[in-house]
């Protein structure tokens, strides 16, 4: 599949793994599929009665890899999608996802993902997506990510959200339920400039006996964009979870996190972290013996931070 140089810049950097036309993948581009392609345990079935796809995943999957970039390149475009995961017991997968908008216009560019996960026991699943818009046009640059996560017993759920820069607004509504034994690692990287602006819901709910969730926020914002993190670790049976969010917080932007944990349980044990701070000075006098402008100095603190 050929694709014109914007597009393929930015499929270049939402795909950090590097989209290929092998194996299993989906390449969706300004609200088409593209192309797509199957392997022998992971079959793509596009969806008859709305746009998006079905990923079913065979339990025979060993450290495999299925690509799902969305890539828009049109000022204007407005696109919804839907995407389901069946993943059978025992499956080993990775799932790169991501969503990039090249806008050059003065209309809104907008992508909603609506992402179902329906994981069987035993299963390891890997999810990674990356989000990042680019352009110089005036029209805004927009994407709200709705991800519901259903995890089977004993498996394990790991959760890579970044969002590299560059999108104006988005709204992250992220909701799961982890069986006996299900384990969930969750991290989110976030950057924010300018005016933008960031919100992100997540509500975890810990069902199972033996359940256990890690969930870590890291966030830095800039000039007079806002954001808010609103992570919620429900413990409904004998269950441990620990939720860390740290942010940077420089020139007049707002900032709010706001951590909830609600134990249900006699035995479910939870914990929340929340820092808010500025750039350390000791750092920036540190970095800048070696020669380095305040700028240069405080793009290394802030890249180490989100890494």
């Amino acid at each position: 599949m050929k694709l014109n140089e914007a597009a393929e810049n930015v499929l270049k950097v939402i795909d950090s793994y590097g989209f290929k036309e092998q194996g299993a993948y989906n390449l969706r581009l300004n609200g088409m599929a593209v192309c797509h392609g199957d392997s022998r345990h992971i079959r793509i079935v596009k969806k008859e009665d709305k746009p998006g796809i079905d990923i079913f995943i065979s339990g025979e999957a060993k450290d495999e890899q299925v690509h799902i970039p969305v890539v828009m390149s049109e000022s204007g475009m407005k696109d919804v999608v839907y995407n389901d995961f069946y993943i059978e017991d025992g499956a080993d997968v990775t799932i790169i996802a991501g969503c990039g908008i090249h806008n050059d216009g003065c209309s809104e560019s907008r992508h909603d993902g609506i992402h179902a996960f329906h994981i069987g026991k035993d299963a390891n699943v890997k999810y990674i997506e990356n989000h990042y818009a680019e352009g110089n046009g005036t029209g805004g640059k927009v994407l709200n990510p709705v991800t519901k996560i259903y995890v089977g017993e004993n498996s394990i759920f790991t959760l890579e959200t970044t969002q590299i820069k560059g999108v104006d607004s988005t709204e992250r509504e992220t909701f799961i339920e982890l069986a006996k034994g299900a384990k969930l690692f969750v991290t989110e990287k976030l950057m924010t400039h300018a005016d933008q602006s960031a919100i992100s819901n997540m509500d975890v709910q810990l069902n199972g006996e033996n359940s256990s969730a890690r969930i870590v926020s890291r966030s830095v914002a800039k000039g007079t964009s806002r954001q808010v993190f609103h992570p919620r670790a429900v413990g409904n049976n004998l269950c441990h979870a620990h939720v860390q969010c740290d942010s940077i917080i420089m020139d007049e932007a707002e900032i709010s996190s706001i951590p909830e944990i609600n134990a249900k349980h006699v035995d479910a044990q939870i914990v929340h972290e929340a820092a808010i701070g500025r750039i350390n000075d000791e750092q920036l006098t540190k970095l800048r013996t070696f020669g380095m402008s305040e700028e240069e100095a405080e793009a290394v603190i802030i890249e180490t931070f989100l890494n």
